[in-house]
């Protein structure tokens, strides 16, 4: 058993002290919107991995406490991992995975004893989740163009259910004049009298007068009864 020590006890009380605040002024931010992840899921980060650092430290020194980071690195991706979650095309937790991640950093350097180090990062997490959100705001707000965003692009055509199979053929048809090799062709909706088929092209980029021709040709069919395109941006 060993003897208590105050000096030390009291050295991991300010270190477990100062991840279980940096890690609640992160946690707060989240918590106030709405995150998966919010106040006691960033104390906790923070504090555990401050605690595993400082207990490595105390038992193996120096090398004990970079041998705890190496493992907590791995596990805190594990983590993370956990939040993150797919809708449909759109990959929801990825901010919250990484908040995480950067919130252990913090934990891991109070946990080694410096203090200084870990407000810095913990100031740069707050800013990159705050400071950063009205630019990331006013560039989701910009309309997506062709050709200079990277993007998920389909070509919309309508018809009637009988000629569903006719329309997918002049889509393949058209895209290829064009160059514009297609992934898929799929069934939108489907009804007793319309049918909608979207095809889906592999670029990431496309020019807005090519899609723009190749939907007022599909259009000139008869069994066509009317032909879109549309971008998305992808995840």
């Amino acid at each position: 058993m060993v003897a208590f020590d105050l000096t030390p006890f009291l050295t991991t009380l300010i270190r477990l002290g100062a991840a279980f605040v940096l890690g609640g002024l992160i946690g707060l931010e989240r918590q106030i919107r709405q995150r998966n992840a919010g106040l006691r899921t960033m104390v906790l980060v923070s504090v555990g991995t401050a605690a595993f650092v400082h207990l490595g430290g105390r038992l193996m020194g120096a090398g004990g406490e970079a041998n705890v980071v190496a493992y907590l690195v791995t596990g805190i991706g594990f983590l993370g991992a956990g939040v993150i979650m797919q809708e449909g095309a759109q990959v929801r937790g990825l901010n919250t995975a990484a908040t995480l991640w950067s919130t252990a950093a913090v934990g891991a350097f109070a946990g080694a004893g410096l203090l200084a180090e870990a407000t810095a990062v913990a100031v740069f997490v707050l800013g990159g989740n705050t400071l950063l959100r009205p630019l990331v705001d006013y560039v989701n707000r910009r309309p997506i163009k062709a050709g200079e965003t990277e993007a998920l692009y389909q070509v919309h055509v309508t018809c009637a259910p009988a000629e569903a199979p006719t329309a997918r053929d002049l889509l393949y048809e058209e895209l290829e004049r064009y160059h514009y090799p297609v992934r898929e062709v799929e069934v939108v909706s489907e009804g007793d009298e319309i049918v909608e088929l979207a095809a889906t092209l592999v670029p990431t980029t496309a020019n807005a007068d090519d899609l723009d021709a190749i939907t007022k040709h599909l259009e000139a069919h008869a069994e066509i009864q009317d032909a879109t395109w549309s971008a998305s941006t992808t995840s």
